[in-house]
């Protein structure tokens, strides 16, 4: 007994830090998904208008970008912590916001976008830089499935709870009560981060150095034009999607009862993925999940009601854990081994959210264009049938990253070799 309990703490001591992050990554997502499924609803509720929702979510999109170059710049000269610490102070800075303004809160929807936006931007740079640092290859599977476990928990807890508030108070006071407990939730990620070991950074900040990178590292672009298709389908997907389940029921617990299902499916399927897609898998997993993906969107958009809107949850809680832990993996392995990674690991995360965050504004630019032009109704069943392919495209490049060096791999060995002549 007394060997386990050895093995056991040696074990939480050399992954400390690991598990702390986790934690971090799990009350971010309990305040996230509490309430900022319902901030689109209460947008749509105030103006009824697909407009108001989409330019606040460009303007998420658009101060992402921005505040991403930013703390990457920031987060070479300061701790990392502090970089992460300033992304929880703006998320809780923007439910202050939206509790404030109340009632005109859709007349400020460019404004609110721009502070969750901010927010995302400092949090995500720290969190994706500390992650990278913190696991090894050997860890990064069981750290990813592992935070997509706590991240289906909150999506799973957060929307069926925040959606029982709301249906048993009156509106304005269940908004209320869901925006203050995502503030303590917040403020206990930070009092958490507390717990990390300081990681400071020295040097210059390199961000266009790592960009033009991709013109010598082969697979450093091939995984860039992966993460620009995978924003290319999350622009529009992340609102569009809540506001019909919205129109079908005219009920936020429905709402939060469609994300309790999702979520809870995707809990399941992380533990597999996690489980059983080894390295030597990751390519045919992320193909197999992105068909799957791609699949679940013709089951809605020819027609709409809430039990096709249930089956459509069934298949993307399979295929988004089937993507995402091989697919995450990839991208941390393929800047593992890029250029001066150590070095330069913020600037490679930044650029990397760089492309995220530019196929979302191109996403979203392209639904105002359509809904500009064209009946809501007739126009957006046929942008998710075009735009929801991305997540194929995703596979299109990375069948082609090769991290390896085995005579069997020919084609993809001379590439190698080729990226370090470039250099």
């Amino acid at each position: 007994m007394n060997k386990v309990r050895k093995v056991f703490r040696e074990k939480m001591d050399s992954n400390r830090d690991l598990f702390i992050l986790l934690l971090i990554g799990g009350l971010y997502s309990a305040g996230i998904f509490l309430s900022n499924t319902f901030v689109n609803i209460y947008l749509w509720k105030q103006s009824g208008d697909y407009n108001t929702i989409a330019v606040y979510n460009l303007a998420i999109a658009l101060f992402q970008t921005v505040t991403f170059v930013l703390a990457g710049r920031l987060a070479k000269k300061w701790d990392r912590i502090i970089v992460l610490r300033l992304g929880v102070f703006f998320l809780s800075l923007f439910f202050l916001s939206v509790l404030i303004i109340g009632d005109n809160a859709a007349t400020y929807n460019f404004m609110l976008g721009s502070l969750l936006g901010i927010g995302y931007g400092f949090y995500w740079l720290a969190f994706n830089v500390l992650t990278f640092e913190i696991t090894e290859p050997d860890t990064r599977d069981f750290f990813n499935g592992f935070l997509g476990i706590l991240q289906s928990l909150g999506g799973m807890i957060g929307p069926l709870f925040a959606g029982l508030i709301i249906a048993r108070m009156t509106a304005n006071v269940g908004y209320t009560v869901i925006f203050g407990i995502s503030f303590f939730l917040f403020a206990c990620a930070v009092a958490t981060s507390f717990l990390l070991k300081r990681r400071g950074a020295e040097g210059i900040f390199h961000f266009k150095r790592i960009l033009e990178e991709r013109n010598h590292n082969k697979n450093w672009k091939r995984i860039l034009h992966a993460h620009f298709f995978q924003g290319l389908r999350e622009g529009i997907f992340a609102f569009v999607i809540t506001i019909w389940v919205f129109l079908v029921t005219r009920s936020e617990l429905a709402l939060g009862t469609f994300n309790m299902f999702l979520s809870g499916l995707s809990v399941i399927f992380y533990l597999v993925a996690t489980k059983f897609i080894k390295p030597a898998m990751r390519k045919k997993a992320i193909l197999f999940g992105a068909l799957l993906l791609y699949f679940s969107i013709f089951v809605i958009i020819f027609e709409i009601n809430y039990t096709l809107l249930m089956v459509y949850a069934v298949i993307i809680g399979i295929a988004y854990p089937v993507i995402n832990v091989p697919y995450v993996s990839l991208t941390f392995d393929v800047i593992g081994k890029a250029w001066k990674a150590g070095e330069m690991r913020v600037e490679y995360i930044v650029v990397r959210e760089l492309f995220v965050n530019c196929g979302r504004i191109l996403s979203i630019l392209i639904f105002l264009v359509g809904v500009f032009f064209f009946q809501a109704e007739d126009v957006i069943p046929i942008l998710l049938a075009v735009l929801g392919a991305g997540h194929i495209v995703i596979y299109y490049f990375v069948r082609n990253i090769y991290l390896g060096s085995t005579k069997k791999k020919e084609v993809m060995l001379k590439d190698q070799i080729s990226d370090e002549k470039n250099r």
